[in-house]
C-alpha cells in the first residue's frame, strides 16, 4: 500500500514550456532595455524560433546573431542570470491542483526537483504549491553532482519523512534521469506523459523505464489506490 507520494516538478505538475516562454520574455525585456536595439517582441520571437527548432544550448547566441545584435559573453551570462532568476509567469493547471488537494488528505506528499536553485524555488513560489508538501527538496542544495539520476535526493526524502521505499511512489516525466534511482531503491515509479513535455527521449538503461505510465495527472489517484 502506498502511503507516500513524491512528485517531480517540471513537466509533471505543470508544462515546463510555459516556464521557458516566461524566461525568454524576461530576457527579451532585459535586452531591449539595456541594448536599445531590437524590440522585446522581436527578440522574444527570435528566442522562441531557436528554442522550438531544438536549439536548447546556444539559444541566446543564435537568436542575437540572427537579429544582428552585437554581444559578448558577459551579456550572455547576464541573460542567463535573468532567465534563471526571473519570477516566472506560470500557473498550476486545474487538474494538478485537484489531484494535489485530493491526495494531500490521504498521503504524505513530497517534492523532489533538480535544477538551478533560485529558478526552482521561484517556480514553486509562482505555482503556490508549498502548502501541499510535507517536504520540498532541491537537489541543487547538495551539489549538482547529486542531481538525478543520483539516488541521494530520494534517500534524503525517505529519511526525512521516515518512510519506507516499498510504500512510496515517485511521479515524474523524464525517462532519461527520473526513474533509475527510485527503481533501484524500491519505490513504485509513475511516468506522466504530458502532451507539451520537453523531454521525450527514451533510455536504454535497464532501470530507466517507469513501472507505470499515465497520460493525465487525473489518472494518478486511481492508480495509487491499486498499488
Amino acid at each position: 500500500m502506498i502511503t507516500t507520494v513524491v512528485f517531480d516538478l517540471d513537466d509533471t505538475l505543470y508544462d515546463e514550456i510555459d516556464y521557458c516562454r516566461s524566461g525568454f520574455a524576461a530576457v527579451a525585456e532585459f535586452l531591449a532595455g539595456s541594448l536599445k536595439a531590437a524590440s522585446a517582441e522581436r527578440t522574444f520571437d527570435a528566442f522562441w524560433k531557436q528554442f522550438t527548432a531544438g536549439n536548447r544550448t546556444k539559444t541566446f547566441n543564435a537568436a542575437l546573431n540572427e537579429l544582428g545584435t552585437a554581444y559578448d559573453e558577459k551579456l550572455i551570462r547576464e541573460s542567463i542570470n535573468v532567465y534563471r532568476n526571473h519570477l516566472p509567469n506560470i500557473t498550476l493547471p486545474a487538474d494538478s491542483e485537484n489531484v494535489l488537494v485530493q491526495l494531500s488528505g490521504k498521503y504524505t506528499l513530497a517534492l523532489l526537483t533538480d535544477g538551478f536553485l533560485p529558478a526552482q524555488q521561484l517556480k514553486v513560489r509562482a505555482l503556490g504549491i508549498e502548502k501541499y508538501f510535507r517536504c520540498i527538496l532541491y537537489t541543487e542544495q547538495f551539489g549538482r553532482e547529486f542531481w538525478k539520476p543520483s539516488p541521494v535526493g530520494f534517500q534524503k526524502v525517505i529519511e526525512t519523512l521516515d518512510a519506507k521505499p516499498e510504500t512510496a511512489a515517485y511521479v515524474a516525466d523524464n525517462e532519461i534521469k527520473d526513474f533509475i534511482a527510485p527503481n533501484q531503491l524500491g519505490l513504485s515509479t509513475i511516468q506522466i506523459i504530458r502532451p507539451a513535455r520537453i523531454h521525450a527521449e527514451s533510455s536504454q538503461h535497464p532501470d530507466a523505464a517507469a513501472g507505470y505510465v499515465i497520460d493525465r495527472i487525473s489518472e494518478l489517484p486511481a492508480l495509487l489506490e491499486r498499488l
